[in-house]
């Protein structure tokens, strides 16, 4: 388990895979962002992206899952209270392989039992950015005071 006093300024960690299908983009969109860029092979082929491409917030969410599986489910984390700088580098395609890297970029105490994690994520598909953010993370403290 991860505490807030495991966390040192500018230490690094790698997550993961994540392929991305053509199905998931569209199923995404079609729920939640459903422009035709994400949703139309067709129409999308016609857009200013050339093809179908998955929706930013699907992209944060698949971001979000690596996270999870690879760091934050083995971490004492109450939750986040955001995200500060999300940007959207480039569009993610239909096989592309995510992967993501943090660094812990400052950390603050929050309360007596939880300290605040300010972590820097890039997400990157086949090498290239895609997804880049601060999340603001509660850690809860191994030592309460």
């Amino acid at each position: 388990m991860e505490y807030f006093e495991d966390l040192t300024v500018g230490d690094t960690d790698e997550y993961g895979s994540y392929e991305v299908t053509a199905a998931e983009i569209t199923d995404f969109a079609e729920r939640y962002d459903p422009q035709p860029f994400h949703t139309d092979p067709e129409a999308a082929a016609d857009s200013p992206f050339g093809g179908l491409v998955a929706s930013g917030w699907h992209t944060a969410a698949m971001t979000m899952r690596l996270l999870v599986d690879n760091h934050l489910s083995e971490g004492a984390t109450r939750g986040g209270l955001g995200v500060d700088e999300l940007r959207w580098r480039r569009p993610v395609r239909p096989d592309d392989e995510l992967t993501v890297t943090t660094e812990i970029v400052d950390k603050d105490g929050w309360d007596g039992e939880s300290g605040l994690a300010s972590v820097a994520v890039t997400t990157e598909a086949d090498g290239e950015e895609v997804l880049s953010m601060v999340a603001l993370v509660l850690y809860e403290r191994r030592e309460k005071q």
